[in-house]
Parts: structure tokens; C-alpha cells; sequence
């Protein structure tokens, strides 16, 4: 397996690149500060206001804000009607067409 990790090794040594690594690092500590917060926030810890600052700081850095988008344009709706089963051309005109449109056959 020595031989084969090697093969694979990418710019700075590791096997998916630093980049990777970077993104799984920030990841993991995002999720770490988000449990201590949960945990303050439900009474479990107790966190001093400088470390609720710093962590709130710390996640802005990492995960990306969510912003409220609010959709501008049109929407419009076509509406289909879908015909009737009929069991004979009488039965469909009694249902589609006004009575002084109808012909006999």
C-alpha cells in the first residue's frame, strides 16, 4: 500500500492536495464551535462573552452567510383542462358544446 499512497500524493505532500485538507480542517472546527455553542445556548457549558464573540467570529470566517433573496419577476400559470371520457359523440356534446351550437346526426 506504500507504493500506491505514493503514486497518489499530490502538491504539499498529502494525498488530496492542501486545499482539501484546509477545507476538512476549517469544516471540523466549524462543526466543533457550532456544538459549544449549542451547548451554551442549551445551558449544558457555560462560555465566557469573549469566547461566544470569538467563536460567532470564527464561524463568520468559515461557513458562508445565508442571504434572504426575495424572487422579482412574474410568475405565471398555465392551466390545462384536461377533456372528459365520453362513451359516445352525444354524451361529449351535451358536456362541450352549447345547446344552440349542437347538430343531430
Amino acid at each position: 500500500m506504500g507504493a500506491d499512497r505514493t503514486k497518489r500524493k499530490v502538491r504539499g505532500g498529502s494525498l488530496l492536495g492542501n486545499d482539501w485538507e484546509l477545507q476538512t480542517r476549517r469544516k471540523i472546527q466549524a462543526g466543533l464551535l457550532t456544538k459549544r455553542l449549542i451547548l451554551y445556548v442549551n445551558g449544558k457549558i457555560k462560555l465566557e462573552p469573549a469566547q461566544v464573540t470569538a467563536a460567532l467570529g470564527l464561524l463568520k470566517k468559515v461557513l458562508p452567510d445565508t442571504v434572504f433573496v426575495e424572487h422579482g419577476g412574474e410568475v405565471s400559470h398555465k392551466v390545462i383542462r384536461a377533456p372528459a371520457i365520453v362513451s359516445n359523440p352525444e354524451d361529449w356534446q351535451r358536456k362541450h358544446v352549447p345547446e344552440q351550437h349542437r347538430t343531430e346526426h
